[in-house]
């Protein structure tokens, strides 16, 4: 069984996506771990705040196979094939950690930078699996995100639960 970790991220309609996205999630690779939500201030654009949280789940399917699972779902959720990287979003599902696999492949890269970029990554990650290491830096993701926070992070915690709609 491999350790996978998604990050997952909606600024349209973003309470009925996220949960659409966990629902179809679940169903694919069953249990899941997942981490608060957090909103936060589109990147690369103006827009609506989005909504984040990274998930894990353990499978034995290949990288691959769950790469394109994770397309399957978003667009079954409205992802249009042409968004553009900076946009705004329904459902964003971002394959961050398989294992400790290192990937650069096209547009299969791991562990995604993403991770050591952006707050909305890192901080829901550090909050799941805090002890667990960065497979190049070898540096846990509590470490990574003690180091991080200490800039200046313009995110907020979701303490409410989401509703399906």
């Amino acid at each position: 069984m491999t350790q996978v970790y998604i990050s997952i991220g909606s600024n349209i309609d973003r309470e009925k996506y996220i949960v659409a996205g966990l629902k179809a999630l679940e169903q694919t690779f069953g249990d899941l771990t997942a981490s608060s939500i957090y909103e936060s201030e589109p990147v690369g654009f103006s827009g609506d705040a989005f909504y984040n949280l990274v998930i894990g789940f353990d499978t034995e399917l290949d990288v691959f196979t769950v790469a394109q699972k994770l397309r399957e779902i978003e667009v079954a959720n409205g992802r249009l094939a042409d968004s553009k990287k900076f946009s705004a979003r329904k459902l964003d599902l971002d394959l961050i950690l398989f294992g400790n696999l290192i990937v650069n492949e096209g547009s299969l890269q791991l562990p995604r930078t993403d991770i050591l970029c952006y707050a909305f990554v890192l901080e829901p990650l550090a909050e799941i699996a805090p002890m667990l290491k960065h497979p190049v830096l070898n540096l846990s993701y509590a470490e990574l995100w003690q180091e991080m926070s200490l800039k200046k992070v313009s995110q907020r915690r979701i303490n409410k639960p989401l509703q399906s709609t």
